[in-house]
């Protein structure tokens, strides 16, 4: 019966080469989930672009401008915090290198280049109509080619194998932002991929790419990459992908397991193990709406998550892990970033991350760091564990701009922080030119200093830092601190359990404690 199969499946295949395949009925509905897939309590699916499909694209067109989004404060009209000044070069990515118009440059992307959508692509095999294949093979060997390019229709693919081997692509912003030289790229219609085994080795080999107002689907699959600028699964130009118990492994630098690109998109993940090697390559990089279920998420050589502009990541249920180096470029190290690169890649505005249930593990530097964007973090119950070596849990302020993101002095980050029972050790580190709102709920401890830090923040500004402790939780002071205000219903003491002095700016007392540590409120 396999061989049979094996059978239709080449004479298919040499009839769509030939031009020659039925054409099955159209259908204009988008594919079921997942088998498998659940939503987590309260939660929704994410919206399919207006009309059911994620917008028309034209060929040669530029992908969809992501949604109209405000900067944090006063930063004028499409502005980020602190522009470039003219005759500056484009900014670095996290954790990435320096260079210019499409090089990568690290943090899961390439830098912000000018290119613009290719006119056509190439490709080995080019599905425009419905079609099944099944136990077949797909092989790439060309200079930025793809395996498979699914154009329209509704497109299954079942027990197949994708290898894409090339030693002379090029990677860089086309592979990026439009998906050139991925294994398997979808443009338009639907793809359902399922029980196959896709490779990679080619600069730009991203392993499942859905672009424009593609629907792909791919389940219980094995991706490897092995190059530079190589994602996992990845969305740009407004696609939408679902994945359901992937194993995933990518090697090369700004190939995030997960990632996505210019112009954005829809993912939603559940189940499986996402897992990036390289430099620059974040298990989890968003410039997308993405949510991940009941998955592991491991950085061996990079930050955990990067998140850019107005974009948005869930975790629910998921182990989370980064191993990021320390980088002279850096200020800090870190875990988690939510911040503006000010490449183009990402929308100007509020990054969101929410993490439900799981465990956060970090093996060097801090754990959560915000800058030259505005944010709102939301940890519901999440195990921690910080490196030996932890500079602080949370740091929310400016940078040095050694990397272009915004003008020193004046870039920094408008934050809320929610905890919900959330067990959190470590420092919490703020500064004038930014704002933060930590919100400590539902039997929330805080076992740390709050510590201005003005380090980045060039002549200082009016930012501040308000505390609000619900009776439920509470704070153990490990060091002097500076908040803006303080509301407190819970409890404040140090480790020992000893209650901490509280003064105004001018240092009249307002609660006299036994602690060796003083809580100073700038604005009693």
């Amino acid at each position: 019966m396999k061989n049979t199969k094996k059978l239709v499946s080449i004479l298919a295949a040499a009839m769509l080469l030939q031009g020659t395949i039925p054409a099955m009925a159209e259908s204009s509905e988008p594919p079921a989930m997942p088998e498998g897939q659940t939503m987590q309590d309260g939660q929704t699916p994410p919206d399919m672009p207006e009309g059911g499909q994620a917008g028309d694209m034209q060929d040669g067109q530029t992908p969809p401008d992501k949604p109209d989004g405000e900067a944090p404060g006063d930063m004028g009209d499409g502005q980020a915090p602190g522009n470039m000044g003219d005759g500056q070069t484009p900014p670095d990515k996290p954790d990435g290198q320096p260079g210019g118009m499409g090089g990568d440059m690290g943090g899961g992307m390439p830098g912000g280049g000018m290119s613009g959508a290719p006119s056509e692509y190439t490709a080995v095999y080019t599905y425009s109509e419905d079609a099944e294949v099944a136990d077949a093979t797909f092989a790439s060997t060309g200079t930025d080619e793809n395996a498979v390019l699914v154009t329209g229709g509704n497109v299954t693919l079942t027990d197949v194998t994708v290898d894409r081997t090339s030693t002379g692509s090029t990677g860089g912003d086309n592979s990026s932002f439009y998906g050139v030289g991925a294994a398997v790229l979808a443009t338009g219609g639907t793809l359902t991929i399922s029980d196959a085994d896709i490779t990679t080795d080619a600069a730009g080999g991203a392993g499942v790419f859905s672009y424009g107002d593609a629907v792909v689907t791919v389940s219980d699959s094995t991706i490897a990459t092995g190059s530079n600028t190589s994602g996992g699964i990845h969305v740009a130009g407004g696609g939408t992908l679902y994945a359901n118990n992937l194993t995933v492994t990518t090697q090369g630098e700004s190939s995030a397991a997960i990632r996505s690109d210019r112009g954005g998109g829809t993912m939603v993940v559940n189940g499986g193990s996402y897992t990036s090697g390289g430099i620059g390559s974040p298990a989890v990089y968003v410039t997308a709406d993405i949510t991940v279920s009941d998955a592991e998420l491991t950085a061996t050589g990079s930050e955990a998550i990067c998140i850019e502009g107005l974009n948005t990541l869930t975790l629910n249920d998921c182990v989370l892990s980064g191993s990021m180096a320390d980088n002279s470029q850096n200020e800090v190290t870190w875990t988690v970033i939510l911040y503006q690169s000010m490449s183009g890649d990402s929308q100007v505005g509020c990054s969101t991350f929410t993490m439900n249930g799981g465990e956060l593990i970090s093996t060097n530097g801090g754990l959560f760091y915000n800058t030259n964007t505005e944010s709102v973090f939301t940890l519901n119950h999440v195990t921690i564990t910080a490196s030996e070596d932890c500079e602080f849990f949370l740091r929310v302020t400016g940078n040095q701009n050694q990397r272009g993101w915004g003008t020193s002095g004046a870039n920094g980050a408008d934050c809320t922080f929610n905890a919900i029972d959330q067990e959190m050790n470590g420092d919490v580190q703020w500064d004038s030119i930014s704002t933060l709102t930590l919100n400590l709920t539902e039997g929330s401890v805080l076992t740390g200093a709050i510590v201005d830090d003005e380090s980045c923040a060039g002549n200082g500004g009016d930012g501040w830092c308000h505390v609000v402790i619900d009776s439920a939780s509470s704070w153990i002071v490990t060091g002097d601190s500076t908040v803006t205000t303080l509301e407190n219903s819970g409890t404040i003491t140090d480790a020992s359990g000893a209650t901490v002095t509280i003064v105004d700016a001018g240092g009249n007392v307002l609660q006299q404690g036994d602690s060796e540590y003083t809580i100073t409120v700038l604005e009693a």
